[in-house]
């Protein structure tokens, strides 16, 4: 559970920083928001992946999850625009990860 609230945390950092990103643009100060939020994210995935998480499922979560959280946000946030082609590619990019937990969990049953 542990690797879990750490991944979820990394996800956070990830999106803030990504956001900052953004809002960088008209207020410089937040530059060291990006990247401090970056390095945590980074920190945080190393800890995942020392408690035992398969690379390929940390990154995998931690990579779509960012996606789609940015996405949203940056729509909410900054008013982008959120089309039925985007909207289609953020469904998409989360089945992905879904299949890619089940293939782990499938392979760590079948391991054991």
């Amino acid at each position: 559970m542990t690797a879990w609230l750490l991944l979820l945390g990394a996800i956070l950092s990830e999106v803030t920083a990504t956001l900052s990103l953004r809002g960088a643009l008209d207020r410089p100060a937040l530059y060291a928001v990006v990247a401090g939020g970056y390095a945590l994210s980074y920190g945080l995935l190393v800890l995942v992946l020392k408690r035992g998480m398969g690379l390929g499922v940390a990154y995998g979560i931690w990579g779509a999850c960012g996606v789609v959280l940015t996405a949203l946000l940056s729509a909410v946030l900054f008013g982008e625009a959120f089309t039925t082609l985007k909207t289609s590619g953020i469904v998409l990019v989360a089945a992905g990860v879904v299949v890619v937990e089940l293939g782990s969990r499938q392979t760590r049953r079948e391991a054991a």
